[in-house]
């Protein structure tokens, strides 16, 4: 189990944003930007159990590698989202339910009434550019920049946000840069992670396959 601490910023404007000039990143980039492209699919039941207990399951497929992950709904204020993640590599998209055992979704896998309803639900679909960076203090940020969308059934809805994740350090560092970056880019602070824009779509969804 791992504490994630990342901060989200949505876009405010359909174009693409181009980060090759901001001044705030000149002296803070390690390495070069990577792309990737990264396909998820979430899980829960019709009735929503996994979302209701604050948790999230999904499956994602990176550079050919499975990667499945629970989190938990965990804390957000202000675009600073904490939550507890287990992730673990997978040889196929079949789950490992030794490894989901060992994480916050253990319940729910034991109670057969709901993991025996659990089935895909929506999925995200986008390209991630990713840049290291190393602030002045020595903390270590991932920014990445997602761009895509989230589907469900018919319907589906844009994905346009950076994500600022600290790998070490400094959360109050982190929370500046994300500052910088709103004064240089048409960016906010968001509270809604992916999951949750996916949910919304999905609940629209399952709201109008009920009628």
């Amino acid at each position: 189990m791992s504490l994630e601490q990342e901060i989200k910023l949505r876009v405010q404007q359909q174009e693409q944003l181009d980060l090759s000039d901001l001044s705030v990143l000149a002296n803070l980039i390690q390495g070069e930007m990577k792309s990737n492209k990264l396909v998820s699919t979430y899980f829960d039941t019709f009735n929503l159990d996994l979302m209701k207990r604050g948790l999230g399951l999904r499956m994602r497929l990176s550079n050919g590698q499975w990667l499945q992950t629970v989190k938990t709904s965990g804390v957000v204020v202000n675009g600073l989202h904490q939550r507890d993640e287990w992730e673990h590599e997978l040889a196929s998209p079949n789950w490992n339910i030794t490894k989901l055992m060992e994480t916050a979704l253990a319940d729910s896998v034991s109670d057969s009434k709901v993991w025996d309803k659990v089935s895909e639900l929506f999925t995200t679909d986008f390209i991630r550019h990713t840049i290291q960076l190393k602030l002045a203090d020595g903390s270590e940020v991932e920014l990445a920049y997602d761009r895509g969308e989230v589907r469900c059934g018919n319907s589906s809805d844009i994905i346009h946000e950076i994500e600022l994740e600290l790998k070490s350090g400094s959360v109050e560092q982190l929370k500046l840069l994300a500052e910088q970056l709103c004064l240089q880019l048409p960016v906010s602070l968001s509270d809604i992670s992916k999951a949750q824009q996916g949910y919304q779509l999905a609940q629209t969804c399952l709201n109008l396959a009920s009628r």
